[in-house]
């Protein structure tokens, strides 16, 4: 009676394991980048899509293109994002940290973002008390 709860005991760990390493193998983590760390080198990220994080450039928005500048902490990293794909979210404005889904490509001598979707932090984390 002993070995066959020890065998139960086996089976059912042996399955938990296998279980939760399947799990593990189907989830692809999702890397996030900077804005610098992109324009540090544009064209090792150009295979796939790229999610990146970086700061809404005040004054670049332009409605009737649908393009905006994305800005990293270095002045001199900052991409074009075109959101003619997507719908802006309600806490999205300019001078606010977003993250950005999309294709990075090359257009015209400027790396540019064709946006799929866009996140924008929770809006009440940025309102006054």
């Amino acid at each position: 009676m002993a070995t066959t709860r020890v065998r139960r005991l086996v089976v059912v760990g042996i399955g938990l394991i296998a279980l939760i390493s399947l799990m593990l193998i189907s989830v692809d983590p999702e890397v996030q980048y900077t804005v610098d760390e992109v324009m540090g080198s544009p064209e090792d990220f150009t295979s796939g899509e790229i999610h990146l994080r970086g700061t809404v450039l005040e004054g670049s928005v332009d409605e009737e293109s649908k393009i905006f500048i994305l800005a990293g902490t270095n002045e001199n990293a900052q991409l074009f994002v075109d959101i003619s794909s997507v719908a802006l979210p309600d806490g999205f404005g300019e001078g606010y940290m977003i993250a950005v889904k999309g294709d990075l490509l090359n257009i015209e001598g400027k790396w540019t973002i064709s946006a799929n979707s866009i996140q924008t932090g929770c809006p009440s984390k940025y309102a006054a008390e």
